[in-house]
């Protein structure tokens, strides 16, 4: 099999894993399974975040489009564009985000932390958490969506939202990156027998963090078209420091990580990667 094939083998089981895009039938059968191939394909998941970045800024954009002049605008199509990432992606990492936050909130015994993390209700833990963290996003992408200057009432200028749509896409991409690393530097601590994620969190290569970290620069260098370099380089120093918060929090509370610990992950450094951004300017 070619090396393009097996990229292109990787890619659509990472697509297939993080996101609700059907592969099926013979192209499913093309792609194939095996806890290997899902191992090797966890150095496109910045490559999910293409898709996911793109249906969020291409919602984002026909909202502004659609919608009326108005002060609420941004924050109307912030909220909108946040849900389509949560129907794509089926609500994946924010399931992690709240199995973390009631099993690091309900108990401070590692043990019972990590039981209670595998149990699939919401507790109050949990459910604070999304609310919090959608609340964030949401409110920060509606900053952002300002700051191009989004037409206000007698400026007949076109759709100026650009600066927006392009931190959507590369924050998607940065986000599912960076968690890689945890992979990388801490234990899988999680139900071995039952978890999903055990294939992908089992370890990861340095090519495939190769892969991943070329996803994610090949994105830098198309968003630098729109965002301003500093800006970016601030943007992406937030999310990388939110990374190191994340691995010492994990490292003293678990000893290690779980599949939900990733997904905490990913959506604690799109926030921070939004935050950065906002702090720039």
């Amino acid at each position: 099999m070619t090396s393009i094939s097996q990229f292109l083998r990787q890619y659509l089981l990472a697509v297939q894993f993080f996101t609700r895009i059907p592969i099926t039938g013979r192209l499913a059968d093309w792609v194939g399974y095996s806890p290997e191939l899902l191992r090797a394909s966890a150095g496109h998941f910045p490559g999910v975040g293409v898709v996911v970045g793109t249906v969020a800024a291409a919602v984002y954009t026909l909202l502004q489009a659609l919608l009326p002049d108005s002060t609420f605008t941004p924050l109307v199509a912030a909220a909108l564009s946040t849900v389509a990432t949560v129907l794509l992606t089926g609500g994946f990492h924010e399931d992690g985000l709240a199995d973390v936050a009631d099993g690091l909130g309900g108990s401070y015994q590692r043990e019972r932390a990590l039981d209670i993390m595998k149990d699939s209700r919401v507790g109050a833990f949990g459910a604070m958490a999304l609310v919090l963290v959608l609340l964030c996003k949401t409110a920060l992408l509606a900053l952002l969506g300002t700051v191009e200057g989004t037409p206000v009432a007698g400026d007949a200028s076109p759709f100026d939202g650009w600066y927006v749509c392009a931190a959507l896409w590369i924050g998607h991409v940065v986000s599912r990156g960076l968690p890689l690393l945890m992979i990388r530097l801490l234990p899988h601590v999680g139900d071995t027998a039952s978890s999903k994620s055990k294939p992908l969190a089992d370890q990861i290569s340095l090519a495939s963090l190769l892969v991943a970290f070329s996803w994610c620069f090949s994105a830098l260098a198309l968003a630098s078209l729109a965002l301003d370099a500093m800006n970016l380089l601030v943007a992406c120093s937030f999310a990388g420091l939110a990374l190191l918060w994340m691995l010492r929090f994990f490292t003293r509370r678990l000893q290690g990580f779980t599949g939900d610990c990733l997904g905490a992950t990913q959506q604690v450094c799109e926030i921070a990667f939004y935050l950065g951004l906002a702090v720039s300017l």
